[in-house]
């Protein structure tokens, strides 16, 4: 029994929290998921329009969500919902289906945000919360500064009154551009307005809620100034009421499956790496666990929910997450409190949306992109650091805008995996001299003093030896070998190999015999057990000779040097 209550609260996490709740913690929970919903109930109609669906529909995501999460993720202080990267993909995704109507396009997005739900699923059955790793954090800033630059420029029509086509952003600013002679002056002055308005709320007073400001501003405005008859355009009906549970269009998920499979996976690993990260962040600040594939089924509970409420794909918001903890959060409860608070503006408040003008709209968009996804610290920072990642951000950014921002989550994961076989299979190889005076050995780059030996060469290889490195090794060997003649010996310094394959052993009895043949001894130094024992499986070590394995480099030095001049003086080895 006892176990099967311990797997309950595994399974559905806040059992466990309020099992253990301490009354003093209702009113941060409560004041937490007030103040989060207030902050998100105008994002969320900000990201709806991202996507280009109803903006109610943001709202369904936003409770379910929150309240999904609530119930069944491990972090206490995650706040759940819409992001402007995830809308930006799923913006794409129904672009790239080609559908034009607002009823296609809600059943789209809500069928992509159901098939990353059972993705997430597949990752969390199996235990794959990991393969989020798989798409680097340069690549995922550069897509997310080039799927901004793409929201931007999609919404500066909005703030002029006017019409823009093309098919990447590029060709979209052209014609905007080519339109700003036929500007509605009322829109453009509203449009500034509101710029001004959120972005001078951010950098005077970054704790007001500047979405929220400009939201009940802009509803204000309409109705004194009656914009509407001014020619300012309006988001027109927003129903009031409960989403219904509704399955996506089976019929046009699969016409479109091919779009919806790339979408799905797009959506899974920019969500994940999102909410893995920052509930790591979280969980280490107040000191307690959390369950890295137990968030890989909250985010599929909270993505297969938002998808049959007619939602569209959720995950964590750094910002509202930020605001849930300092607002005083403790427990899941204030995420469930966020959820109910979305719900009760639904039922009670949405029709109130129905006048908020366009170009205010658009200004909310455009902050909400350009201050979440458009990292201009962490590009200097990675300009800074290192140039390579830099120039993968920049062909990231670049792919998002010359082919979309589908195409560039798809460029972005090739270029992590380029990345990634790339380093692997170029490890580090490097020289290693003594330091005058010890025993000591190191790298010779950046220690131009130390002593390289003319008889004894000694190589570290930084990494796994196995298929994809084995004949760099090979190649590193016979450079050292023949680019000095008058070596006697080769210490492979081993530190670095923390495991081997068939293809590696093979390839070091090898190398064994292309130092033989070239009069020069192989030593390996510092052998790990578990690389040792696979070397013995496959008669490496009695090849060598185990008199040729050392515990350290100086030891393998010095036993090399004495064998050559045994050599010298006619003895045997």
């Amino acid at each position: 029994m006892k176990r099967a209550q311990r797997g309950g609260r595994t399974l559905v996490p806040i059992l466990g929290q309020l099992r253990s709740y301490d009354r003093t913690w209702l009113r941060g929970d409560l004041i937490a998921g007030v103040t989060v919903a207030a902050l998100i109930v105008p994002k969320n109609l900000g990201y709806a329009g991202i996507a280009g669906i109803p903006l109610q529909n943001g709202l369904y995501a936003a409770a379910a969500g929150a309240i999904a999460y609530g119930i069944f993720g491990t972090c206490r202080q995650i706040s759940m919902g819409p992001s402007s990267g995830l809308a930006a993909v799923a913006a794409s995704a129904v672009l790239a289906a080609g559908l034009t109507t607002p009823q296609d396009a809600a059943s789209f997005v809500a069928g992509i945000t159901l098939a990353s739900g059972i993705l997430f699923l597949l990752l969390a059955v199996l235990k794959m919360g990991w393969i989020a790793q798989f798409l680097s954090r340069a690549v995922v800033t550069g897509f997310l500064f080039g799927a901004a630059i793409d929201v931007v420029i999609g919404e500066l029509p909005k703030l002029t009154g006017t019409k823009a086509t093309g098919s990447n952003p590029i060709q979209e600013l052209r014609s905007w551009i080519g339109t700003l002679g036929e500007v509605q002056p009322a829109t453009v002055v509203v449009g500034a307005i509101a710029l001004a308005v959120v972005f001078g709320l951010r950098a005077v007073a970054p704790r007001v809620p500047g979405a929220l400001v400009l939201v009940v501003g802009g509803l204000v405005a309409a109705e004194l100034f009656d914009l509407g008859a001014r020619g300012v355009a309006l988001v027109g009906e927003v129903p009031s009421g409960l989403p219904s549970l509704e399955i996506p269009n089976l019929t046009l998920m699969w016409d479109k499956v091919g779009i919806v499979a790339v979408a799905a996976v797009a959506l899974s690993l920019i969500g994940f790496s999102q909410t893995a990260g920052d509930a790591r962040a979280f969980s280490a600040k107040h000191r307690y666990r959390i369950d890295i594939n137990q968030e890989s089924t909250a985010q599929s509970l909270a993505n297969t929910a938002a998808g049959v409420f007619q939602g569209m794909p959720v995950s964590t918001s750094l910002s509202a997450s930020s605001l849930n903890d300092h607002s005083g959060a403790k427990t899941g409860l204030a995420s469930l409190t966020s959820g109910a608070t979305v719900l009760l503006t639904l039922i009670f408040l949405a029709p109130l949306f129905s006048n908020l003008p366009l170009p205010v709209l658009a200004a909310l968009i455009i902050e909400a992109v350009i201050m979440g996804m458009m990292n201009v610290r962490e590009m200097r920072r990675l300009a800074r650091v290192q140039r390579f990642d830099f120039w993968i951000a920049v062909v990231a950014i670049l792919g998002t805008l010359i082919f979309g921002v589908l195409a560039g989550v798809v460029i972005g994961i090739g270029l992590s995996l380029i990345w990634l076989v790339s380093v692997a299979t170029h490890p580090e190889m490097p020289s290693l001299g003594r330091q005058p005076g010890t025993q000591v050995f190191r790298e010779t780059e950046g220690h131009p003093g130390d002593e390289l030996l003319p008889d004894v060469a000694v190589v570290r290889l930084d990494g796994g030896l196995f298929f994809a490195t084995a004949d760099a090794l090979e190649d590193r060997l016979r450079d050292v070998i023949q680019s000095a003649p008058e070596l006697t010996g080769v210490v492979l310094d081993c530190e670095g190999i923390n495991f081997v394959d068939s293809q590696g052993a093979a390839k070091m009895a090898e190398i064994a015999n292309l130092a033989g043949e070239a009069g020069v001894n192989l030593r390996l130094a510092r052998l790990k057990p578990a690389v040792r024992a696979v070397l013995e499986k496959d008669g490496v070590i009695e090849r060598l000779g185990a008199d040729r394995i050392h515990g350290n480099i100086h030891r393998a030095v010095e036993a090399e040097q004495a064998a050559a001049q045994k050599r010298r003086d006619g003895e045997p080895d």
